[in-house]
């Protein structure tokens, strides 16, 4: 085990022969936990603020504020950002979808639509992204469908999956464009986005990834099926990040309310939980170029209340009081072996 009163090591400095290392921003965290994540991380992504209502509520108005600060601190401090996301099912206003006099909007309106967005918001940010999370949770998660239903398929079809690709590589050409989603290491899940993914490298869409979002917990997935989606991803010769990383100390039918604190078994758990996924990130580094934390720091996780009302989580490697937890230091040791 490390030594915890040695100088704390960087994240970053740590993985940097393997992948970068991330954390999701908000207006709040950029500023309240500046040095954390200028000490630990690399590569920021937008939480909230790059989704499509923030950036477009209404169908002639832009706000570009917060992003446009998030990237002047990524350019001040040697980072570098991702963006997310450029096409949704949740998240986009109600006006996206309308027509005329309350009926849903016809294909070509919609089409143009997410083409001038796409096109306006990749285009503005051309050359200072590193990558884009360009169709975010498209697969359905029920056994007997493919694609989840949504304003976007019901409207133009499977398609709007591969125009929104080539969409943003004719705005940003030069960034890596990436399929998102949860549950990526669920194997009927996974198939299906592997089949979707497959299907758009085929069709000669520009798709360069598959992000795995690991929303995870001290127990779920098993780390034989995150290995093996990592393996079946890869094989389709597809970079992978991982873009939205937490350990959560609840597994999915846990509904307490009653801890005030991660109790030490749990602590303990996460670490151990820590050391095996990161473990596997650094053998599978060769494809896997980019680790993304949900999140910069127990203070604030989108876990918070969700899905329990009025529970605290503490899903990441530094503590509610910003300092590094034993998971942190295992992901040093991992590094380090």
């Amino acid at each position: 085990m490390t030594n915890q009163c040695e100088v704390l090591p960087q994240l970053r400095e740590a993985y940097k022969d393997y992948f970068m290392i991330g954390a999701a921003v908000n207006k709040w965290s950029i500023e309240a936990e500046a040095s954390l994540l200028t000490e630990h991380y690399n590569s920021l992504t937008a939480e909230n603020e790059m989704k499509f209502e923030r950036l477009h509520p209404q169908e002639q108005q832009y706000d570009f504020e917060v992003p446009d600060k998030m990237i002047a601190f990524t350019k001040e401090h040697g980072m570098s950002m991702r963006g997310h996301t450029l096409v949704w099912h949740n998240q986009t206003p109600a006006w996206v979808f309308q027509g005329d006099s309350g009926h849903p909007a016809d294909p070509q309106t919609l089409l143009m639509r997410m083409k001038s967005h796409i096109h306006t918001v990749a285009g503005r940010y051309a050359g200072q992204l590193y990558a884009w999370d360009v169709v975010n949770e498209a697969v359905s998660d029920k056994e007997e469908e493919f694609l989840r239903p949504s304003p976007w398929l019901d409207i133009l079809g499977e398609s709007f999956i591969a125009r929104a690709f080539e969409y943003a590589h004719e705005a940003d050409p030069k960034a890596q464009l990436f399929y998102n989603d949860y549950n990526e290491c669920v194997p009927e899940k996974r198939e299906k986005i592997y089949k979707l993914v497959k299907s758009l490298k085929e069709r000669g869409a520009p798709i360069h990834g598959v992000g795995l979002q690991a929303h995870w917990n001290l127990d779920f997935p098993s780390t034989d099926d995150i290995r093996r989606a990592i393996e079946r991803y890869a094989s389709l010769d597809m970079l992978l990040h991982v873009t939205e990383l937490d350990v959560s100390m609840f597994a999915h039918d846990d509904t307490r309310t009653d801890l005030t604190a991660p109790t030490e078994a749990m602590l303990e758990k996460q670490a151990e939980r820590y050391t095996q996924i990161f473990s596997l990130f650094k053998e599978y580094s060769a494809h896997i170029k980019s680790v993304t934390f949900w999140g910069v720091s127990d203070r604030y996780t989108w876990l918070d209340g969700f899905p329990v009302r009025g529970r605290k989580n503490w899903p990441f490697v530094f503590d509610v009081e910003q300092q590094p937890k034993q998971s942190f230091w295992n992901l040093i040791d991992v590094a380090r072996s």
